[in-house]
C-alpha cells in the first residue's frame, strides 16, 4: 500500500488554497441549480488505525461533516474497532461503515488492477463478498452499511449481480466505470484528492480545480480520500474543502443513505 503523499502535496503551489476558493466560489456564482448541490465525502483502505487515520475522523466531528469510510474486512479486528469506538460514536449518523472488497488484492493479471474482476469464477467473487460482509457485520454489528466500494474503484458485472443478490443497496466506483446493467444505484466519485498522478505540482492543482468545477456543474460532488497519502498540505486543503461547503447554504451533506432514491410504492393489483 503506498503513503507517499501525491507530487501536489509534495510541492504545494503557492497560492494554491486561494485557487481552490476562487474556483468554487466562481462556479457557484454561475450556478442556477434551484436546490442544494448534494456533496459526499469517501475515506477508502479503512481498518487499520494511524495518526493520519485519526486526525481525519478528527476533522470531520469538527467540521459535524458526514463521511462514508470504506472497511476491507481482513483488516479490520474487534480490537481495531474498539480503538474507533473509543475516539468517535461510531454510532452517529457522521459515519457510514460500508464494505470495501475484502482483502484489498489484485487478481487481474492483466490490465488494470481489481479484486473482482473479469479474471475470477463467480463462486470465488461471491465467497469473498459473502466473507467480507459476514465480517463486517460480526465486528461493528447494526452499523454496518450495505454499500460497496470496490477496491481501485472498478469491478466487474457480475460483482454487480452478486451484491444485489447479498442485499447491497448501492455501489460507489470512479465516474465513467458506469455501465447499463447495473441492479444498484451507483454513487460514483468524480473529485479524486490523493490517488493524482500528474508530474507537475501546478497541473496538478488545475485539474483538481476542473474536477470540482465539473462536479459543481453536475450538481453532484464526490469527493475520494486516501488518509495514508495524507501530509500536512492535503490536510489543509481537506480543511478547507470542508469549511466552504459545510458553511453554505448552495450544498447539501451526504452519505450514501441521503443519496438513495426512494422506492416507489408499488400498485395495488386491480380486479377482474
Amino acid at each position: 500500500m503506498k503513503s507517499a503523499p501525491c507530487l501536489l502535496y509534495r510541492n504545494f503551489p503557492g497560492g494554491g488554497l486561494q485557487r481552490i476558493r476562487d474556483t468554487l466560489s466562481t462556479v457557484l456564482d454561475l450556478s442556477t441549480y434551484p436546490r442544494p448541490i448534494p456533496v459526499l465525502f469517501r475515506a477508502d483502505d479503512i481498518g487499520v488505525l494511524s495518526a493520519s487515520f485519526l486526525r481525519m475522523l478528527d476533522l470531520f466531528h469538527t467540521h459535524q461533516f458526514p463521511l462514508c469510510l470504506a472497511l476491507v474486512p481482513t483488516w479490520l479486528s474487534q480490537a481495531r474497532w474498539k480503538a474507533i469506538q473509543s475516539h468517535v460514536d461510531t454510532g452517529s449518523s457522521l459515519w457510514c461503515w460500508h464494505q470495501h472488497g475484502w482483502n484489498h488484492t489484485n487478481h487481474q493479471p492483466l490490465g488494470k488492477k481489481c479484486e473482482f474482476g473479469s479474471a475470477r469464477s463467480r463462486s470465488a467473487i461471491s465467497g469473498d463478498l459473502s466473507r467480507g460482509k459476514d465480517r463486517l457485520l460480526t465486528v461493528i454489528g447494526s452499523e454496518f452499511s450495505p454499500f460497496f466500494t470496490p477496491p481501485w474503484n472498478r469491478c466487474s458485472e457480475e460483482t454487480l449481480e452478486i451484491l444485489a443478490e447479498l442485499g447491497f443497496s448501492g455501489v460507489s466506483r470512479s465516474q465513467g466505470e458506469q455501465g447499463k446493467n447495473n441492479p444498484l444505484e451507483d454513487f460514483y466519485i468524480n473529485v479524486d484528492l490523493h490517488t493524482r498522478k500528474e508530474t507537475c505540482g501546478r497541473s496538478a492543482l488545475e485539474n483538481l480545480c476542473d474536477e470540482l468545477r465539473l462536479a459543481v456543474e453536475q450538481h453532484y460532488v464526490s469527493v475520494m480520500i486516501h488518509h495514508q497519502l495524507m501530509n500536512d498540505s492535503a490536510f489543509e486543503l481537506l480543511d478547507l474543502l470542508l469549511t466552504l461547503v459545510a458553511g453554505n447554504s448552495k450544498f447539501r451533506a451526504c452519505t450514501f443513505h441521503h443519496l438513495r432514491e426512494p422506492k416507489k410504492p408499488e400498485r395495488p393489483a386491480t380486479g377482474a
